[in-house]
């Protein structure tokens, strides 16, 4: 009888029960332990991963490719507070273009010292490519995002965050290559105007995601031009300081985007209440996040009707809007289903007192961050001789201690 011992389950299964054995392990730590066992199980854990983060010259960049063959994820983002010189090059950018060919996702977010020599690579190598994040990368111009709109026609996001020289020729490339495009992040591209908005959504009509936040030459025809032509898709909008934006911005909205889940205006001074009374009404089934911080014609009516009307809304961020009182909060009670508001922020609103957040707590038992900073009349002393009973996970900022939810950023 054969011993047992004797026995080598390398001899009895073979690479595809074990890819499939490898394929049922859920957690990337038990990941790893598979790859321990023995050199075939690493090898096969190698060309079997699809997710890597790393930090690496060219040199190590080689050897990844040729360990992790079928990669589809790389992120060799950088944050501020951990960078270190001199970070990713171009001559990295060359061996990931030649060396994972299967990519699907590249971040590249905050790496510094990259070029458009850089990008002409990845458009070349990588036509799969559909998630690209290049934001803070600060010496890339048009020449190289058009060589990789041109390359990877099949590109969904794309993150160009903080790329000053960026223009509407960009724009341009992508409307005539990437008709698939879906999340377009633009913030603080300063040279993005009307005009490059325009031509984006002639050819990329499946927007759901555009951040334009800080672009100061966008006005209320680029913003209307978007929200025609990618009315049934568009569901995240963020304009925050983009004094150009008006009310005809939020009306085109009301008009086309019934699907619109976040809009962020804080900042942008001329919207009034007629526009974001229009919007609650037409986008009261999907809307979830409203900023209109700064909105110094923002007053009780609008509010009233966003807090009313809007069946799903989850966080309001209405600071510094000085004319809005108790008075808004009072028509909750005629809601025909529960607010199920999470994040509220009134900040610096001196007509809101102790009694409006009272109406408001009884109108909610969902709230779990509220920001009361700079109003003089909520104080932690007068919510607790009013007996106010916040939810039990609820935040209360009254002095700026506490760390602020990102989801109205």
């Amino acid at each position: 009888m054969e011993s047992r011992s004797s026995i080598c389950i390398n001899e009895r299964v073979g690479e595809d029960e074990l890819r499939a054995i490898l394929g049922k392990v859920e957690s990337d730590q038990d990941k790893e332990a598979f790859g321990l066992v023995c050199k075939k199980w690493l090898y096969l854990q190698s060309t079997e991963r699809k997710r890597l983060a790393a930090r690496a010259g060219p040199h190590m960049l080689r050897k990844m490719a040729a360990r992790f063959s079928k990669l589809l994820q790389l992120d060799l983002a950088q944050s501020v507070s951990r960078s270190f010189y001199p970070g990713v090059t171009d001559s990295d950018l060359s061996v990931i273009a030649h060396g994972f060919t299967c990519l699907t996702l590249l971040s590249l977010h905050n790496c510094k010292g990259i070029t458009d020599v850089g990008m002409i690579e990845i458009g070349r190598g990588l036509s799969s490519l559909q998630c690209l994040d290049v934001s803070y990368c600060r010496k890339l111009t048009d020449k190289g995002l058009s060589a990789v709109a041109v390359g990877c026609c099949d590109l969904r996001s794309l993150h160009i965050a903080g790329c000053r020289f960026v223009t509407d020729k960009v724009l341009q490339s992508l409307s005539q290559n990437c008709h698939n495009l879906e999340e377009l992040g633009l913030q603080g591209c300063n040279s993005i105007t009307d005009s490059g908005l325009t031509d984006l959504v002639n050819g990329c009509r499946r927007i759901k995601f555009l951040d334009i936040n800080k672009c100061s030459n966008v006005g209320d025809s680029g913003v209307s031009s978007v929200s025609e032509a990618c009315s049934s898709s568009l569901k995240t909008l963020k304009l925050l300081d983009c004094y150009r934006i008006g009310d005809k911005s939020i009306l085109s909205l009301a008009q086309f985007c019934k699907n619109l889940e976040t809009l962020i205006v804080g900042g942008c001074r001329d919207i009034s209440d007629e526009s974001i009374k229009s919007l609650a009404a037409a986008c009261k089934n999907s809307l979830k996040n409203l900023r209109m911080d700064w909105c110094l014609n923002i007053t009780n009516s609008s509010l009233s009707c966003v807090l009313t009307q809007c069946r799903n809304l989850e966080a309001v961020d209405i600071g510094c809007c000085e004319e809005v009182t108790d008075a808004a909060f009072q028509g909750l009670g005629t809601r025909e289903i529960e607010l199920n508001l999470k994040v509220l922020k009134v900040s610096n609103c001196p007509k809101i007192t102790v009694m409006g957040i009272g109406v408001l707590l009884d109108n909610c038992n969902s709230l779990e961050y509220l920001d009361v900073r700079s109003c003089p009349h909520i104080t932690k002393a007068g919510c607790d001789e009013a007996g106010l009973q916040f939810p039990p996970c609820c935040k209360v900022n009254f002095a700026g201690s506490l760390s602020e939810p990102d989801v109205l950023l």
